[in-house]
């Protein structure tokens, strides 16, 4: 991590002179270091707007270390944690200057740590304590950023100017820093972006703080004592630069080793998860609703930590821990515009890299971002081909050291293992699979290889040797004309347009390669995310969930076979690398996409998605498919590809804030009507059906039944009915609690709608307070055809009403009144009803019309059988037990053979579904 910008070079403090200017200095001083060091960075804003780093801050494991132990480089992979030498303690913040093991005094702290390992945290924390006077040991800190002091370059300054050069007032008290002793603290932040040379030869002795030098030679006669030599100074690092300083002017090493201890995992996560309710920020983003959702959240990662699990071992990084608070409030929070899983990542990797460079030393200046997506991103990539996720040492070196040549090259893989392979990958906690190593976070090795392939950087033979050819015969494009000329004069004139035509056949036949090559990339893509074995899992959004918070029951024993590895996220991080805010986020990590190349790759996943994507998905896989069209976030491209989608069926998906952000996102731009949508048992509420709404407006069918929606819901629900564009002809609300108190505004619906046919309220818990409201004001809508109030607990009395309502009504054709609790007068009064008068609907309240076989006898058996596992079973026997009995009643009273065989063969049903509940039961 960094500071996005420069930092104020310091301020001066009080209690260091007898003058009234002072300690006025050092409160402006601390006011103002608080103010800057208190900002948040732009990733922090999605956690809401009262969110606060100085609330949620965990120290990290800091354990002592010695020169002799930092001269033994390790020569297997620098992955795993090493364990401290006897005798080391672990320090806290307040004990970096206390007397060594010898009783002599520290001045001079080095803290080092690979990337994540929260170095800017601690000292963005420890800058705030001095502020909020929690750091008495010091008068002042000042506190600088090297990467900041290497972009000066060499221009002279001096340590007053650079001190003084963010706040003029302290111009006046700084003759007095050294009288300040070992109460005045530098802080040197960053120190691998700075080259120091400790050379007399190279950089010559200086004391005066007020003599011109260049900032890297202020900074060493800092650490040689030479100028200021009582001030104390704490230099953090990444371990690649340690060797920058000698170490006769270091007194303490300390390594910072992240969260090495379960418990400061579970502390950050409680802080982090448990922040109070703030609302929504004016992005949108708002924190986890309720006290019992964050406390859920926070023990189910826990019992997750507990359990050895991989994520423990990726949390080992405080980053990680950022990273998985920030996927669950993705996950479980309203989304803000335009946030997707990608930038979560891409942020991330900001966060963490910037536009760092591996090793300020090299004349290439490589990016480290960069390098770790052609090295890292390689080994991603291939593993996901060959769908794996556990790698030897062997893999491992095979990508770092592929193509090394120069001594140059070597200590470039030397820094990046040092400094940030344990970022990106972790040693195997599973059993089985120990020695092996994974990416930190699974996610990150789909992102990584999608990454490596939209930069280009994966190249088959054929491309690298066509490109070579088509450079080379561009070299040489003049030099050929001139050869030409000359073998004009020895060979015939016809033979010279089959040579120009050949030098222009080269770039053409490149052209069609590489056209050739992004083609086969979209049809990599488009395959992995329509694969059929992956068609009956959990959606990704699930798995992601299910990856951080452990899955719920028994896990699988370790003898089964394995699994096949599941890699439905490199597609959709594929896609939303191509977004053009994840494209200008990379440009500054050092990873900058061609617009053409972005151009190009579009056309080729276009064209792929326009033959597979006309295929019918499951459920799980369709929300698959427009959660890649989220990430994408291309609302042109969405439109077209998906003009061809008529049914959306997202039966039995759970679909939380964020899924229906995500279908209302993609969906709601598109112009044509969708025939169905089908959203039954998708644990939806209000607020979901509120999201949903441009979506719903545009079907002509809607299934929403089994979602536990209630009266609240209602109000969505009439809203919907009584919009202008409103197309919803058919509308199953099924197995709801919608009670009558739902009823009473789906009538103010029904009565201003003028799409609406057929309307389902099966087992509604209407009663019959709401059959009496649907039968006062049915007749204020004139299209509906169909209704269905079946099993709502209703008597004989609104019954009848109701049925007296439907038979006058000029459209209504079918009135489902079954499983209500009827008496057998009711229902013969019902019966009576449909056999006055010609016309009118139909009135269904049985399997039996009369002495024959109703010809909705299935349909009600389908319902029963469709419900028989939701449904109150003694409620649903004893109304099965009146049907047999209707049956046997009506059976007697016939004596046509054809009738008396059909209730035979209902009867049969009807016995069959009483032994399964009965089974059930038992």
């Amino acid at each position: 991590m960094r500071w996005n910008c420069r930092l104020p070079r310091a301020f001066w403090g009080s209690g260091l002179g007898r003058a009234h200017q002072p300690p006025e200095a050092i409160q402006r001083h601390r006011q103002n270091l608080a103010e800057w060091f208190i900002r948040l960075p732009r990733e922090e804003h999605q956690f809401g707007p009262t969110f606060a780093l100085d609330a949620v801050h965990v120290d990290p494991v800091i354990r002592e270390s010695t020169a002799d132990e930092l001269l033994h480089t390790p020569v297997e992979l620098a992955l795993e944690h090493q364990p401290p030498q006897p005798g080391l303690p672990t320090l806290a913040l307040s004990q970096l200057f206390d007397p060594d093991a010898c009783g002599r005094r520290v001045q001079t702290v080095v803290l080092y740590g690979t990337v994540g390992t929260g170095k800017s945290t601690l000292v963005r924390k420890m800058v705030l304590d001095w502020c909020h006077r929690r750091l008495p040991t010091f008068e002042l800190i000042i506190p600088f950023s090297c990467e900041d002091l290497s972009s000066l370059g060499p221009a002279p300054a001096s340590l007053c100017q650079l001190v003084a050069q963010r706040n003029m007032a302290l111009k006046e008290v700084l003759p007095l820093m050294a009288a300040a002793g070992p109460r005045l603290l530098f802080v040197l932040h960053g120190l691998e972006h700075l080259n120091l040379d400790f050379q007399l030869a190279g950089t010559g002795l200086c004391s005066d703080p007020e003599e011109p030098k260049a900032p890297a030679a202020i900074i060493v006669n800092l650490l040689r004592k030479y100028m200021l030599p009582e001030a104390s100074i704490l230099v953090t690092t990444r371990p690649s630069a340690i060797s920058r300083i000698p170490s006769k002017y270091v007194g303490r090493y300390g390594e910072i080793c992240g969260f090495s201890d379960t418990n400061l995992q579970k502390l950050y996560f409680q802080l982090r998860l448990n922040q109070p309710d703030c609302g929504n920020s004016a992005g949108g983003a708002g924190v986890l609703a309720t006290s019992a959702q964050r406390d859920n959240l926070v023990q189910m990662l826990s019992r997750n930590l507990e359990g050895h699990h991989q994520i423990a071992a990726a949390c080992f990084l405080p980053s990680y821990c950022w990273l998985v608070c920030a996927t669950l409030h993705f996950l479980h929070t309203p989304t803000p515009g335009g946030q997707t899983l990608t930038s979560i990542y891409t942020s991330f990797l900001r966060l963490n890299f910037s536009g760092e460079m591996l090793d300020s030393t090299d004349p290439s200046r490589v990016s480290l971002m960069a390098y770790a997506a052609r090295t890292l991103g390689k080994l991603a990539h291939k593993g996901v081909t060959s769908r794996k996720t556990y790698f030897s040492e062997e893999d491992v070196r095979g990508c770092l050291e592929a193509g090394i040549e120069t001594e140059k090259e070597f200590q470039l893989v030397h820094v990046f293992r040092r400094d940030a392979l344990r970022f990106f990958l972790a040693p195997c906690v599973e059993p089985g699979h120990l020695g092996t190593y994974v990416f930190t976070v699974p996610a990150m090795q789909e992102y990584l290889a999608a990454l490596y392939i939209v930069l280009g950087l994966h190249k088959t033979t054929l491309q690298r040797v066509s490109k070579d050819v088509a450079e080379l015969v561009g070299r040489v494009g003049e030099d050929v004309s001139l050869v030409l000329g000359i073998v004009a004069k020895l060979l015939p004139l016809r033979v010279l347009p089959v040579l120009f035509s050949l030098l222009k056949v080269v770039p053409r036949v490149f052209g069609r390669v590489m056209g050739k090559s992004r083609e086969a990339v979209a049809q990599a893509m488009v395959l992995e995310m329509f694969r059929e074995e992956d068609y009956y899992n959990d959606d990704v959004l699930d798995q992601m969930g299910a990856s951080i918070l452990g899955v719920e029951g028994p896990r699988r024993h370790p003898d089964e076979p394995p699994e096949d590895e599941v890699f439905e996220l490199f597609p959709m991080f594929m896609g939303g690398l191509l977004s053009a805010h994840n494209r200008a986020v990379l440009a500054q990590l050092g990873c900058p996409i061609k617009n053409l190349d972005v151009l190009e790759n579009t056309q080729a996943i276009k064209k792929k998605l326009g033959k597979q994507g006309r295929q019918v998905l499951p459920p799980s896989e369709l929300l698959d498919y427009l959660f890649f069209h989220y990430e994408f976030q291309n609302q042109r491209f969405s439109a077209e590809v998906l003009s061809s989608l008529r049914q959306l069926n997202l039966a039995g998906v759970r679909m939380t804030p964020l899924k229906c952000t995500v279908v209302a996102a993609v969906l709601s731009r598109g112009k044509h009507t969708l025939d169905e949508v089908n959203l039954a048992s998708c644990q939806l509420d209000p607020a979901g059906l509120h999201t949903l709404k441009p979506v719903l407006l545009r079907a002509r069918k809607l299934g929403l039944q089994l979602n536990s929606l209630g009266p609240e819901a209602c109000r969505n629900l009439r809203d919907l009915l009584l919009h202008d564009q409103c197309q919803i002809t058919t509308l199953r609300l099924s197995n709801n609690p919608l009670t009558a108190a739902g009823a009473a505004l789906l009538v103010e619906g029904l009565a201003g709608n003028t799409s609406l046919t057929h309307l389902s309220l099966l087992h509604t818990g209407l009663g019959d307070k709401g059959l009496e409201l649907l039968a006062a004001q049915l007749d204020r809508n004139q299209q509906l055809q169909e209704l269905n109030v079946a099993y709502n607990g209703a008597g004989d009395t609104a019954a009848l009403a109701l049925a007296k309502a439907a038979r006058g009504h000029p459209s209504l054709e079918l009135l489902h009144l079954y499983f209500n609790e009827l008496s057998s007068e009711g229902r013969q009064v019902l019966r009576d009803l449909g056999g006055t008068a010609e016309g009118g609907a139909q009135v269904v309240t049985s399997l039996t019309e009369g002495t024959a076989v109703s010809e909705y006898w299935s349909v009600i058996l389908s319902e029963v059988q469709r419900n028989l596992n939701s449904w109150d079973q003694a409620r649903v026997q004893r109304h099965l037990e009146l049907l047999l009995r209707d049956l046997e009643d009506s059976r007697g009273a016939t004596l046509n053979p054809w009738r008396k065989a059909q209730m035979l063969r209902v009867k049969g049903e009807v016995k069959a579904l009483l032994e399964q509940l009965r089974g059930s039961g038992s």
